[in-house]
């Protein structure tokens, strides 16, 4: 297995060079370390999205599998893999997400025993695995169109439509008033869970489908296997109260957009915040920096100012709060300008070094669970991000450019003077008056 490394390329080595001088923060100050009552500790999830078809054009479940010992290294814990059933041909557009038949492997990818190998050994390794599950719609020549045409919705005119307001002229709405058509599609999500051994699912399109419908199948699924992971593709808590355990969060994707386009820091940390009021547990939701839908629509230039970017962007959302994702194809050498579709069978080129950058802030998320569960406090430092959280007798520290301009910041008064360990190299550090910002640089302190 691959081990990681604990120096990151001079590429982020550059963003925690020391520099004396200037004066501390004049905000508040934080409570010093040990000054606080201990919360319970944040979490430790690290959830990697892989889209087979960036691994290889056939056998591409191998592929993944031939990989896996650098996936886990990046510190994952749960494997997400994008839809594997066999996909439609009738009207398609290419998409993964248009299935044929849910009880099917795409031939590309390999068969139903590849993908049990590849969930044993991810097993092996001590990492979940969990499909993506399309219950909105189906591709047109999916058999249940002929056999069942009335577990589809239909107009008035009894023609089967197309999910509305979404523009998805290549599947067809499923009707979920009909009682078989719901059995049938609980049958075939429990045929991966007792087949191979899944672990659970990624729901796409979770608003799509009734809130009775998840609870139903999320029941049977568990008396099946009562530790299941279910991620909810939709925004808000509702869903968690059908059974899953995790959310998406949108509008924080939109925030961190807005922040590294010259947005205002205050505003990012309110709003951020914000969005976790309804929960009691910040790990209930993911925050991703980027993905499949986020790739193929948007160049990283407009999303954070370039891919040079996307490590820092990534630091800061892994250390603020709620579970962090990595993306397949964030571990190479990406484009500033280019978009990334998920549709192709793009087998990517991977970048050893980069894997390392994602392992090490990976490691230090998981480093630093015992202060990530303190109180936030945030400082203002110019351009650049800048917070901290107490624990008990833990405590860290957190600065990150969110602009392509190097920037000189001045430490905490709390923290200034203060003996910590510098994570980015792995060694303790007294910190200065000021640090030395790279462009999209960050530093991470932690005691």
């Amino acid at each position: 297995m691959k081990t990681t490394k604990i120096l990151l390329s001079s590429l982020m080595l550059a963003s925690s060079l020391f520099a004396m001088g200037g004066c501390s923060s004049d905000d508040e100050p934080a409570p010093g370390p040990g000054t606080t009552t201990p919360a319970a500790a944040a979490g430790t999830m690290v959830i990697y999205e892989a889209n087979p078809r960036f691994f290889a054009t056939v056998n591409c479940l191998d592929a993944i599998n031939d990989r896996l010992d650098e996936i886990k290294a990046m510190g994952t814990t749960v494997l997400w893999i994008m839809p594997v059933c066999e996909p439609g041909e009738l009207k398609s557009v290419g998409s993964p997400y248009c299935i044929k038949d849910y009880k099917a492997i795409n031939s590309h990818y390999g068969t139903v025993d590849d993908l049990k190998f590849l969930v044993d050994n991810a097993h092996s390794m001590g990492m979940k695995v969990i499909l993506d599950w399309v219950a909105n719609h189906t591709s047109w020549d999916n058999a249940w169109i002929t056999e069942h045409p009335d577990w589809y919705a239909q107009d008035g005119a009894g023609n089967i439509i197309t999910p509305p307001g979404q523009n998805w002229n290549d599947v067809a709405e499923l009707n979920y008033d009909n009682a078989a058509m719901r059995a049938a599609m609980i049958d075939a999500m429990k045929y991966w869970v007792t087949t191979v051994g899944i672990d659970g699912y990624r729901c796409d399109y979770t608003d799509g489908v009734p809130h009775d419908f998840w609870a139903d199948a999320i029941k049977q699924l568990r008396a099946i296997d009562s530790e299941l992971f279910m991620l909810s593709e939709s925004e808000g808590s509702d869903y968690l109260k059908d059974g899953f355990d995790m959310y998406y969060d949108w509008s924080y994707a939109t925030l961190l957009k807005n922040l590294f386009n010259g947005g205002d820091i205050k505003t990012f940390f309110e709003k951020a915040d914000e969005l976790l009021a309804p929960i009691d547990d910040a790990a209930k939701v993911m925050r991703y920096v980027y993905n499949h839908d986020v790739a193929s629509s948007n160049t990283l230039a407009s999303l954070y100012g370039g891919a040079d970017a996307l490590p820092a962007a990534y630091a800061l959302t892994a250390m603020l709060n709620g579970t962090p994702i990595v993306y397949s194809s964030m571990e190479t050498e990406l484009s500033d300008n280019g978009t990334l579709s998920f549709f192709n069978y793009n087998p990517l080129t991977w970048n050893s070094e980069k894997a390392d950058v994602y392992a090490l802030i990976n490691s230090i998320y998981t480093a630093t669970a015992d202060a990530r569960g303190g109180e936030l406090l945030t400082y203002s430092t110019g351009d650049v991000v800048t917070f901290a959280r107490t624990n008990g007798s833990h405590s860290m520290l957190v600065m990150v450019n969110p602009t392509g301009e190097q920037a000189t910041v001045k430490v905490p008064m709390a923290y200034s003077g203060t003996q910590m360990r510098d994570m980015l190299t792995g060694t303790d550090a007294t910190l200065p008056l000021t640090i030395d910002l790279a462009g999209y640089g960050y530093a991470i302190y932690y005691k």
